[in-house]
């Protein structure tokens, strides 16, 4: 590993640019982990395991409750705890370091907004999946996002056997709708198209440049961040492409030679590499 680490490292110091996809890999190191019936899920949610049948914060986020009350009872308490209430990681710490004095960019599928949250610039994020510090019209009557943060507080602290009440549910100012999270999962999801096109600059400014692309948790079905940036390395000729996962290093063939697949605990790899970085400044 010591040896891998060190040509890494190195690479992304002589890298123009950086590239950073990142997916539940991440989001799981932080400790939110989308998929598990496990005891931080139901500590914050046994009420509605128990009422529905949830079993995991995933389920939760895909669920048709019977009320709108119901509804934004579970994404208040889901982004007031993971996101309104979110301490930066070490983990965050140790890639803002990796990217530190470089262009860069962030495509994750991950919508909590740590990448905001820990400094990164919110015009180099594009969050493809959507965003829950963003709400919209359900019904889709407008193109235009609104912010969640102080209507989710007040939600939250509202909240009464899993509803909240009728009078602070936040509602369209054109069509009078209830509004619903930003995510790719709701019928009328609107893409943030200004983040598409500045990934899209960030693409051509550096095309045929040195770029390093870390990849962090990303399994290899992913067809939304992991197959485009390994065509993305396989045409730039100078690119460098790093994976970082545990359990599930995939890399194509056709990339091999000019890529590093790490296997292994996220916080523990992030924090050698970030270690080595300063060793080296």
């Amino acid at each position: 590993m010591d040896k891998r680490i060190h040509e890494i490292v190195q690479k992304l110091k002589e890298a123009d640019a950086v590239l950073i996809g990142a997916s539940n890999g991440l989001s799981i190191s932080e400790g939110l982990h989308l998929f598990a019936e496990n005891e931080a899920f139901l500590k914050l949610f046994g009420d509605f395991h128990r009422k529905y049948g949830l079993r995991s914060i995933l389920q939760g986020m895909m669920f048709r409750y019977p009320t709108d009350e119901e509804y934004w009872a579970f994404w208040s308490r889901l982004i007031q705890h993971y996101t309104n209430e979110y301490e930066v990681s070490g983990n965050m710490k140790a890639i803002r370091k990796l990217v530190e004095g470089k262009p860069y960019f962030v495509v994750t599928s991950n919508g909590e907004g740590h990448f905001e949250a820990a400094g990164f610039a919110a015009e180099n994020i594009y969050e493809i999946e959507g965003n829950w510090l963003e709400m919209q019209c359900e019904k889709g009557c407008h193109q235009k996002i609104y912010p969640t943060k102080d209507a989710v507080k007040k939600m939250a602290e509202a909240e009464t056997d899993g509803r909240i009440p009728t009078q602070l549910l936040p509602r369209c100012p054109v069509c009078g709708s209830v509004m619903r999270i930003r995510m790719i999962g709701e019928p009328n999801f609107i893409e943030n198209q200004k983040a598409a096109e500045n990934y899209q600059a960030f693409l051509k400014r550096w095309h045929g440049k040195k770029l390093f692309i870390l990849e962090l948790g990303i399994g290899w079905r992913n067809q939304l961040i992991k197959a485009p940036f390994m065509n993305l390395c396989k045409r730039e000729p100078q690119a460098v492409y790093v994976t970082v996962n545990r359990g599930e290093v995939y890399i194509r063939e056709d990339i091999q030679e000019k890529s590093y697949g790490l296997d292994g605990d996220m916080t523990e790899i992030l924090a050698e590499l970030s270690c080595h970085l300063i060793r080296t400044l």
